[in-house]
């Protein structure tokens, strides 16, 4: 179609590998916690700005803020399930096999997005140059010995505490992050300590093992925006553990469409795995094998436990509270400065 803007990987993607890659053993959690054994990465040069620059033309198209703004107690403001529909360059982005190739590689297993509806997820924090030059002014008299004052808003989360629903997410940075203040975001490690770090600049992505490690972003001070795009990502391979979970997607979705994908995926999955059982069983057979009673009840267990868990994260929609999302009962991160990494540091996040 005339005027629209195709993804070229030679032209769009501008990698740069991470320094560093945490594995969940260096969290002080078990190499089988996940999916991978790896946990987080540091931040990553992945798109260029124009291309950064042309998915920020689709999320401000009329039709995505009037169809598909939701909010809720953790986020005041995303955006949600628009990029088949309305954003074809974002959506080939992140479906494209040398997109896919990069995050793979970082993340330790073969990713694909877990469904069309959980790509590039925006969260939004916005404010006018007013409130964002008072900001500034407030932070550099703190700089200058007022630290004690009462309300530190840098320490206020724009997304609350939370594990993701989805084994990984890659997230994008898609802000100009010059003059910002705090946008940091907490990690919780196993011991249950918890690092602010800080996060990536324009173009540049964190990959997180999100479903197993609680993580919180804070408030950024100082520039008229922070605007992030989170992908979502399963393994594709479909006899790898898949324990996605809705929980904190269903009050913030169109619950027809979230249903399609999950129900779709999974039976895509269940499919396969029947497949192979099936296949395993004519083999035997013909190869004169006496039907292994104990195998086949392991993997008809298997079977009723996804099953079970897959209905179980089908609520009737009558019964979701919409924008109510059950917060981590976690305390609140007691981070003082001299805890607060440096960007070099490998405790690196940014969601």
């Amino acid at each position: 179609m005339p005027g629209v803007n195709k993804f070229d990987p030679r032209k769009h993607l501008s990698y740069a590998p991470p320094k560093k890659v945490l594995k969940m053993t260096d969290l002080g959690y078990a190499e089988d916690t996940g999916v991978s054994p790896v946990a987080v990465s540091h931040p990553f040069q992945l798109f260029t700005e124009e291309a950064v620059d042309l998915m920020r033309t689709e999320i401000f198209k009329k039709e995505v803020q009037e169809e598909c703004t939701f909010g809720s107690n953790l986020a005041p403001c995303v955006l949600r399930g628009y990029a088949k529909k309305h954003a074809p360059f974002t959506y080939e982005a992140w479906n494209h096999p040398d997109t896919l190739a990069l995050i793979s590689h970082i993340a330790g297993v073969g990713l694909v997005p877990v469904m069309d509806y959980e790509i590039a997820h925006v969260n939004c924090q916005t404010k006018t140059e007013s409130q964002a030059k008072e900001e500034r002014e407030r932070s550099q008299l703190e700089d200058e010995g007022r630290r004690g004052c009462q309300e530190n808003r840098a320490d206020k989360p724009i997304v609350g505490w939370h594990t993701d629903s989805y084994p990984f997410v890659c997230v994008l940075m898609m802000s100009d992050c010059e003059g910002m203040i705090g946008g940091e975001t907490a990690l919780r490690t196993a011991d249950g300590q918890y690092i602010k770090v800080r996060g990536p600049a324009k173009g540049c992505a964190v990959i997180l093992q999100g479903r197993y490690i609680a993580h919180q972003a804070m408030r950024a001070l100082g520039t008229r925006e922070r605007i992030t795009a989170v992908t979502s990502f399963r393994p594709n391979d479909p006899f790898l553990r898949d324990d996605s979970e809705l929980r904190t997607v269903r009050p913030v979705s169109d619950l027809s469409e979230l249903y399609h994908g999950f129900a779709e995926y999974r039976l895509e999955m269940m499919g396969a795995r029947i497949k192979r059982e099936r296949e395993k069983l004519a083999a035997d057979r013909r190869d004169g094998k006496k039907f292994d009673t104990l195998a086949h009840k392991t993997f008809l267990r298997g079977a009723i436990t996804f099953v079970e868990q897959t209905n179980g994260e089908i609520f009737q929609q009558d019964k979701v509270e919409k924008g109510i999302i059950d917060e981590l009962n976690l305390a609140d991160p007691e981070i003082e400065s001299e805890r607060v990494e440096p960007v070099q540091s490998p405790h690196v996040l940014y969601s």
